[in-house]
Protein backbone atom coordinates (compact mmCIF):
# COMPACT_ATOMS: atom_id res chain seq x y z
CA UNK A 1 0.00 0.00 0.00
CA UNK A 2 1.45 3.39 -1.17
CA UNK A 3 0.97 6.65 1.08
CA UNK A 4 1.13 10.33 -0.10
CA UNK A 5 -0.46 13.44 -0.54
CA UNK A 6 -4.18 14.00 -2.21
CA UNK A 7 -3.90 16.49 -4.97
CA UNK A 8 -6.97 18.02 -6.94
CA UNK A 9 -6.79 15.47 -9.75
CA UNK A 10 -7.86 13.37 -7.06
CA UNK A 11 -11.08 14.85 -6.30
CA UNK A 12 -13.23 12.28 -8.67
CA UNK A 13 -11.82 9.28 -7.26
CA UNK A 14 -11.93 10.76 -3.52
CA UNK A 15 -15.71 10.92 -4.01
CA UNK A 16 -16.16 7.42 -5.27
CA UNK A 17 -14.14 6.46 -2.05
CA UNK A 18 -16.29 8.32 0.18
CA UNK A 19 -19.77 7.22 -1.78
CA UNK A 20 -18.51 3.26 -1.48
CA UNK A 21 -17.14 3.65 2.33
CA UNK A 22 -20.72 4.65 3.38
CA UNK A 23 -22.43 2.35 1.23
CA UNK A 24 -21.10 -0.13 2.27
CA UNK A 25 -21.88 0.36 6.25
CA UNK A 26 -24.09 -2.17 7.82
CA UNK A 27 -27.82 -0.92 7.64
CA UNK A 28 -28.10 -2.33 11.46
CA UNK A 29 -26.11 1.00 12.23
CA UNK A 30 -27.32 3.40 8.69
CA UNK A 31 -30.20 2.81 7.54
CA UNK A 32 -30.61 2.95 3.53
CA UNK A 33 -31.86 6.40 3.53
CA UNK A 34 -29.00 7.88 5.86
CA UNK A 35 -26.21 6.34 3.88
CA UNK A 36 -28.02 8.18 0.59
CA UNK A 37 -28.55 11.63 2.47
CA UNK A 38 -24.71 11.06 3.96
CA UNK A 39 -22.99 9.80 0.56
CA UNK A 40 -25.11 12.69 -1.47
CA UNK A 41 -22.74 15.46 0.35
CA UNK A 42 -19.70 14.76 -2.08
CA UNK A 43 -22.10 16.08 -4.97
CA UNK A 44 -24.18 18.70 -3.02
CA UNK A 45 -22.51 19.76 -0.29
CA UNK A 46 -19.58 22.43 -1.34
CA UNK A 47 -18.05 22.27 1.76
CA UNK A 48 -16.76 18.44 0.42
CA UNK A 49 -15.24 19.73 -2.34
CA UNK A 50 -13.79 22.70 -0.57
CA UNK A 51 -11.99 20.53 2.12
CA UNK A 52 -10.30 18.63 -0.62
CA UNK A 53 -8.92 21.92 -2.52
CA UNK A 54 -7.98 23.84 0.74
CA UNK A 55 -7.19 21.37 3.22
CA UNK A 56 -4.20 18.94 3.59
CA UNK A 57 -4.88 15.36 3.53
CA UNK A 58 -2.98 12.24 2.47
CA UNK A 59 -4.58 9.04 0.74
CA UNK A 60 -3.64 5.05 0.38
CA UNK A 61 -3.75 3.77 -2.85
CA UNK A 62 -3.40 0.03 -3.80
CA UNK A 63 -2.00 -1.03 -7.40
CA UNK A 64 -3.02 2.52 -8.45
CA UNK A 65 -6.29 2.96 -6.74
CA UNK A 66 -7.41 4.82 -4.02
CA UNK A 67 -8.63 2.79 -1.47
CA UNK A 68 -8.70 5.26 1.71
CA UNK A 69 -8.46 8.91 2.24
CA UNK A 70 -8.19 11.85 5.48
CA UNK A 71 -8.09 15.78 5.03
CA UNK A 72 -7.76 18.24 7.88
CA UNK A 73 -9.78 21.26 7.05
CA UNK A 74 -9.33 23.68 8.48
CA UNK A 75 -5.73 23.05 9.41
CA UNK A 76 -6.82 21.57 13.52
CA UNK A 77 -9.92 19.49 12.03
CA UNK A 78 -10.08 16.19 10.84
CA UNK A 79 -13.13 17.13 7.90
CA UNK A 80 -13.11 13.59 5.57
CA UNK A 81 -11.52 10.31 7.01
CA UNK A 82 -12.74 7.87 5.03
CA UNK A 83 -12.10 3.89 3.25
CA UNK A 84 -13.57 1.69 0.79
CA UNK A 85 -15.55 -0.68 2.41
CA UNK A 86 -13.86 -3.78 1.47
CA UNK A 87 -10.69 -2.43 3.11
CA UNK A 88 -12.13 -1.15 6.10
CA UNK A 89 -10.66 -2.62 9.51
CA UNK A 90 -7.16 -3.42 7.96
CA UNK A 91 -4.74 -0.98 9.40
CA UNK A 92 -5.40 2.40 6.55
CA UNK A 93 -7.60 4.60 8.59
CA UNK A 94 -4.76 3.82 11.68
CA UNK A 95 -1.90 4.63 9.18
CA UNK A 96 -3.84 8.04 7.98
CA UNK A 97 -4.63 9.02 11.78
CA UNK A 98 -1.14 9.17 12.66
CA UNK A 99 -0.17 10.84 9.54
CA UNK A 100 -2.70 13.74 10.08
CA UNK A 101 -1.56 13.58 14.05
CA UNK A 102 2.60 13.50 13.06
CA UNK A 103 1.92 16.12 10.37
CA UNK A 104 -0.11 18.45 12.71
CA UNK A 105 2.73 18.68 15.46
CA UNK A 106 5.26 19.24 12.97
CA UNK A 107 3.17 22.31 11.55
CA UNK A 108 2.96 23.24 15.86
CA UNK A 109 -0.57 22.32 16.40
CA UNK A 110 -1.92 21.74 20.03
CA UNK A 111 -4.80 19.75 19.39
CA UNK A 112 -7.14 18.04 16.49
CA UNK A 113 -10.85 18.02 16.56
CA UNK A 114 -13.53 16.06 14.61
CA UNK A 115 -17.21 15.38 14.31
CA UNK A 116 -16.84 11.00 14.47
CA UNK A 117 -19.22 8.84 12.45
CA UNK A 118 -20.73 5.39 14.71
CA UNK A 119 -17.88 4.31 12.25
CA UNK A 120 -15.03 6.19 12.95
CA UNK A 121 -15.40 6.91 17.18
CA UNK A 122 -13.67 3.51 18.15
CA UNK A 123 -10.68 4.15 15.73
CA UNK A 124 -10.38 7.99 17.37
CA UNK A 125 -10.64 6.45 21.34
CA UNK A 126 -8.18 3.64 20.64
CA UNK A 127 -6.37 6.04 18.84
CA UNK A 128 -6.34 8.57 22.14
CA UNK A 129 -8.84 10.76 21.30
CA UNK A 130 -11.35 12.41 24.19
CA UNK A 131 -15.33 12.84 23.42
CA UNK A 132 -16.40 16.72 24.09
CA UNK A 133 -20.12 15.07 23.32
CA UNK A 134 -22.51 13.82 21.34
CA UNK A 135 -24.33 15.70 18.59
CA UNK A 136 -27.78 15.45 16.71
CA UNK A 137 -27.40 16.71 13.10
CA UNK A 138 -29.81 16.63 10.45
CA UNK A 139 -28.42 15.89 6.45
CA UNK A 140 -30.48 16.49 3.45
CA UNK A 141 -33.32 16.56 6.29
CA UNK A 142 -32.15 12.98 7.39
CA UNK A 143 -31.20 12.83 11.33
CA UNK A 144 -27.96 11.54 12.38
CA UNK A 145 -25.74 11.37 15.81
CA UNK A 146 -22.12 11.88 15.38
CA UNK A 147 -19.59 12.46 18.16
CA UNK A 148 -17.50 15.93 18.66
CA UNK A 149 -13.84 14.79 19.85
CA UNK A 150 -10.79 16.17 20.26
CA UNK A 151 -7.02 15.31 20.91
CA UNK A 152 -4.38 17.29 22.71
CA UNK A 153 -1.27 16.68 20.14
CA UNK A 154 1.34 19.18 21.33
CA UNK A 155 4.40 17.36 22.95
CA UNK A 156 6.63 19.51 25.53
Amino acid sequence: MNLRQITIKDQLELKKVYFDSIQSLDEKIYSQEQKRAWSSQAWDNPNFDKSIIKGKGWLISKQGIIIAFAIRYPTDRIALFYCKGKFQRKGCGSKLLYKLEDEAKKEGLDSLYTEASLISYELFLKNEWKLIRKEKVIINNIFFERYKMTKIIKTN
